[in-house]
């Protein structure tokens, strides 16, 4: 069979145009470097009010249902039911579907972990897990001086490597890669007591507090920081 002038074979993206767009789709890819981040950009990188809800609402459930309850089903169980209904939404309404899937498969393997095991506190061990990945990611990447903050900054950019010859962007990224790391750790070092003295609705409740509104704070202080070494002149320029 001969094929005409005009087909096409698809056309595979290279491994830099995929990593330039996962840059582009995480949080920090909705305000581009250099320019003053808002209120707004910050509400859409944390996924909007319904990302917030989706991401508040089945931990708060955990707490409030254990904490009338005691029981370990009800309290994981009904989380897990939330989850499922967030994900029929999105489909139903033809949104982006994917976060609430993400969101549903770590409440379904939370739950599973404390209904085998019948405590409580095994419903927050993925993140543990997700938490301690996330510190030694970011650790390597200081060790061998690619701070990763910076990597994906130079991926929004489209500048390569160049961010590595500025003394400035290279300080930031460190610095910054650096803040993100000891959030990670520091659910770690306040958590992980809680788990191991079993103490599920205070866990449940550092959780929450140490979620969402941490990792907005730090987002914002990220975007100004990066802000900040992006709007000195550029060296090469000068």
């Amino acid at each position: 069979m001969v094929h005409g002038d005009n087909d096409e074979s698809p056309v595979t993206p290279s491994l830099s145009e995929s990593l330039s767009s996962a840059a582009q789709n995480s949080a920090f890819g909705k305000v581009s470097p250099g320019e003053t981040p808002t209120v707004g950009a910050l509400l859409e990188a944390i996924g909007g009010v319904r990302g917030i809800i989706e991401s508040i609402l089945p931990g708060f459930v955990f707490v409030l249902v254990f904490a009338i309850t005691n029981e370990v089903a009800p309290s994981v169980l009904i989380p897990a039911a939330i989850a499922v209904l967030f994900v029929i939404v999105r489909l139903v309404t033809r949104t982006p579907a994917m976060p609430a899937l993400v969101g549903l498969a770590g409440i379904a393997v939370s739950a599973a972990l404390a209904l085998f095991s019948g405590r409580a506190e095994e419903n927050f061990v993925l993140g543990f897990f997700l938490n301690g990945a996330y510190v030694v990611a970011l650790l390597v990447s200081l060790v061998v001086r690619w701070p990763a903050i910076g990597i994906i900054v130079g991926l929004l950019r489209g500048e390569g490597t160049e961010w590595r010859a500025d003394k400035a962007r290279f300080r930031v990224a460190t610095v910054t890669t650096l803040l993100w790391t000891g959030l990670f750790a520091l659910r770690l070092v306040v958590q992980l007591p809680l788990y191991y003295t079993q103490q599920a609705q205070l866990l449940g409740a550092t959780k929450l507090i140490m979620g969402l509104p941490l990792y907005a704070g730090l987002l914002w202080v990220t975007w100004l920081l990066v802000r900040a070494a992006y709007s000195r002149p550029d060296p090469a320029a000068r």
